[in-house]
């Protein structure tokens, strides 16, 4: 996996990530398939990528089942390619912080559940739209060619794959968001620091320390 990493804004840029792709079929995959509750009880999210998609993973005696995320073919892939509304259901954000950990670093599918992609965002994921027979010829690529590269270019909101590449779809906001580097809200926050500041001490229900 490589992935662009300037620092145009508060946080690095996300302009183009190219890694090996794995594809999870399956429309309206919700968040509960994607990490179920019983794993959510945990302090921190480390660790938590272990437990994605495991029910879809694992049987009740912990037999593997037939699923990507258990074909040694795509263990460093980084690139999801998935069909439609991924990550519908609860708007929990252990799913893409699960995904992130388990080695994630986009998703390029038919569509996203809004919250889902926003809390991809939030992440610096970025989460890329085609058509459905677009994104059905590209899981299979990557069926065929499990150590080929795809290059998802967040810019110029293209993907790249063989000797192929398709136009796809990134949101204007999350597009702006990762391209100038101003996707990690907290990293904002910080780097706006004094104005925040003046504004706290312009208000006047709001008690500052001299």
């Amino acid at each position: 996996m490589s992935a662009d990493a300037e620092s145009d804004g508060p946080a690095d840029t996300v302009r183009h990530i190219s890694g090996t792709g794995v594809p999870v079929r399956g429309n309206d995959i919700d968040t509960d398939q994607i990490i179920p509750a019983r794993f959510m009880k945990v302090v921190t999210f480390d660790g938590l990528g272990q437990f994605s998609f495991f029910d879809q993973r694992f049987g009740d005696d912990d037999e593997e089942k037939a699923h990507s995320f258990n074909e040694d073919r795509f263990r460093d892939s980084s690139v999801l390619v998935v069909n439609a509304n991924f990550g519908c259901g609860s708007s929990r954000e252990h799913a893409p912080q699960a995904l992130m950990r388990w080695g994630i670093d986009a998703l390029v599918g038919e569509s996203f559940a809004e919250i889902f992609a926003g809390n991809c965002l939030a992440l610096g994921i970025p989460t890329v739209t085609a058509d459905s027979e677009t994104i059905e010829a590209l899981q299979a690529w990557v069926d065929e060619n499990p150590d080929g590269d795809i290059d998802v270019d967040v810019e110029a909101e293209t993907v790249t794959y063989g000797e192929t590449t398709v136009e796809v779809e990134v949101d204007d906001a999350q597009r702006k968001a990762l391209v100038e580097g101003v996707w990690d809200t907290t990293a904002l926050m910080k780097s706006n620091k004094n104005a925040v500041r003046e504004t706290a001490e312009s208000l006047p229900y709001v008690e500052t320390d001299d």
